[in-house]
């Protein structure tokens, strides 16, 4: 049960973060990391401290990155407490700091996404094609809209609105220009029940439905990165196109093609 104080506490924290221009799943993500931690303590909201903190958190078996974000939200949230003179320090601060997990990129087959957008429906192939071919974000798919495709003097680009409200701009073949032109004016899938776009859990959910196992709609992000570097061989490149703001982040993505490394210690070793 989330008391009252805690539903106002959230609340005010997130207009904070809807005037100081967070994205709708930013404001999204930090709300459910912030319920959960209201549903799971006895204590209000200001009357928090480290030890709290770390009791709840400890007591959940998170994957690695999910820890990082849920102390980043802990740690947001108690910020804004200390501007608005909710408390005078901020408890979540000393959290143990959780270092990244080790990368492990996991581009999907050529063989398995073949399958996949052969199977897929027509609104699900263009979701599928966004991702490997465009590298885009599920959340950037569920969003797009006509009015980010233009033309300049050399071709079609997409200008992706991406995290924090970023814009970069993805050149766009003609051919997939076109098919999406096609769909008209306004959001490429619109939900049905209600104005405004699909959420991204369902766009990643329809993709994930069409690919076999463990493969995502997020893994056809590696698998852009991994195609465009292979191609470019420029690290700097492949992050622009992705939209990261580390190249570290970048790096992660990437799996080098084994006969790319058996030739790089072959050729020096000759």
């Amino acid at each position: 049960m989330i008391t009252t104080d805690w539903t106002h506490a959230i609340d005010s924290y997130l207009q904070h973060a809807r005037a100081a221009g967070h994205t709708q799943a930013t404001r999204t993500t930090r709300r459910n990391h912030l319920t959960h931690l209201a549903a799971g303590v006895s204590l209000e909201p200001w009357e928090m401290t480290l030890v709290e903190l770390e009791a709840f958190c400890g007591a959940h078996d998170w994957a690695q990155e999910t820890r990082r974000g849920r102390r980043a939200s802990f740690v947001s949230f108690y910020g804004w407490g200390v501007l608005a003179r909710h408390v005078d320090e901020n408890p979540a601060a000393q959290l143990p700091r959780v270092s990244a997990s080790a990368p492990n990129p996991q581009p999907v087959p050529v063989r398995v996404y073949s399958a996949a957008v052969l199977e897929a429906t027509p609104r699900v192939r263009l979701m599928a094609r966004m991702a490997k071919e465009l590298g885009m974000r599920r959340t950037e798919v569920a969003t797009s809209h006509s009015r980010w495709i233009v033309e300049d003097l050399v071709g079609w680009s997409m200008r992706v609105v991406g995290k924090g409200g970023k814009v970069r701009e993805v050149p766009l073949p003609a051919d997939f220009a076109a098919e999406l032109l096609e769909l008209g004016p306004g959001y490429f899938f619109p939900s049905r029940h209600q104005s405004g776009h699909l959420t991204p859990a369902y766009v990643g959910k329809l993709v994930a439905a069409v690919l076999p196992g463990v493969w995502t709609m997020h893994k056809l992000r590696h698998t852009a990165a991994s195609e465009w570097h292979d191609v470019c061989g420029d690290l700097a490149v492949v992050q622009d196109l992705l939209g990261h703001a580390s190249p570290a982040t970048t790096r992660s993505y990437l799996k080098p093609k084994q006969s790319k490394l058996r030739a790089t210690v072959e050729a020096a070793a000759a």
